[in-house]
């Protein structure tokens, strides 16, 4: 059997997330025996097929093409559907981004098959594969299979896997293939324009690896200048939960939850967050989590690493003051 990871990329950088597909690739494929590919498409991407060679899979498919420089879910699909074909993997998988979301689904009907999206985990019963999916805003989890012949295609929801267990290739890099596809403008029936460029304010916290978020715990807006404090000392990313956002008190954009962004940072501070599982949701996939609560009995400590039961207003000043004296 073999699995295919279908990477992101965009004017020559990563989604973060490609990275995360893989270490769910690579543990699917322990648990199954199988093998590994990816393959990146796009119009001078070769530096990065090389790059995701040394990620231990068994080999790279570069796909470029001048009507590929640019997404369009229609050159999308109709460049996948041929390597598809022609790699005839058992598994196709994506990571759940917006512009999966835009293609994948199409790409799938293409084939006549379908597709299990925002998966947050697998297990393999007896060599049958059975993909977890959270519902109800993360209430309840969904196990879902196949029916019918492969190929097969799922997404897993960023944050559900770490991208920093990717494991090296242990002899070297694998090759890197070439595939020519067949592509006409004709087949291209939307043109692509400027990239969406976020106002200077904005941030994806996605790709943070430090993040302090904030809280009903913080009272008032004009206490949020601790925290913003203690996230400057750590060099980390100013988050919070849906109320603070829902108030003004911070933009959207720094929304963390079910209705906000899905984060995996390397270290998440919650401070006066009482962990519900709207918010959850969106903060899990974090390495490791410190809580800071004043209610011992608060749902953050469940799933926190670290646990601070005090007053988020004593914790804050006293970690910003010991990280400025280490700073010298």
């Amino acid at each position: 059997m073999k699995i295919l990871v279908v990477t992101e990329q965009r004017q020559g950088k990563w989604n973060n997330a490609s990275f995360e597909t893989l270490v769910a690739a690579q543990q699917i494929a322990s648990a199954t025996s199988e093998t590994v590919s990816a393959v990146i498409i796009g119009k001078g991407v070769a530096e990065l097929a090389e790059e995701i060679a040394g990620k231990n899979v068994a080999d790279v498919l570069l796909v470029e093409h001048e009507l590929l420089e640019s997404y369009t879910p229609d050159g999308y699909c109709v460049a996948l559907k041929q390597v598809i074909e022609a790699a005839k993997p058992d598994l196709v998988l994506f990571p759940h981004t917006y512009q999966v979301r835009d293609f994948a689904p199409k790409l799938a009907a293409f084939l006549g098959k379908g597709m299990v999206g925002d998966c947050v985990g697998f297990r393999n019963e007896s060599g049958k594969l059975v993909f977890v999916r959270q519902m109800f805003q993360g209430k309840t989890v969904a196990d879902v299979t196949f029916t019918g012949a492969a190929p097969w295609f799922a997404s897993f929801q960023s944050g559900a896997f770490r991208s920093d267990l990717l494991a090296a290739h242990a002899i070297g890099k694998a090759p890197v293939n070439a595939m020519s596809v067949e592509l006409k403008p004709e087949q291209i029936r939307t043109k692509p324009l400027e990239l969406f460029k976020e106002a200077k304010s904005s941030v994806d916290l996605t790709q943070a690896p430090l993040i302090v978020a904030i809280g009903r715990g913080i009272k008032a807006p004009e206490n949020i200048a601790q925290a913003e404090a203690l996230a400057k000392a750590m060099g980390a990313e100013i988050a919070a939960s849906r109320p603070i956002c829902d108030e003004g008190w911070l933009p959207m954009e720094r929304q963390i939850g079910s209705s906000g962004q899905t984060v995996a940072p390397k270290l998440y501070m919650a401070l006066g967050i009482s962990g519900a599982i709207q918010h959850v949701v969106g903060m899990k996939g974090a390495r490791t989590i410190v809580a800071v609560n004043k209610d011992q009995n608060a749902p953050i400590f469940e799933i926190a690493d670290y646990g601070v039961v005090g007053d988020i207003f004593e914790v804050m000043p006293a970690i910003t003051e010991e990280l400025q004296k280490a700073k010298g």
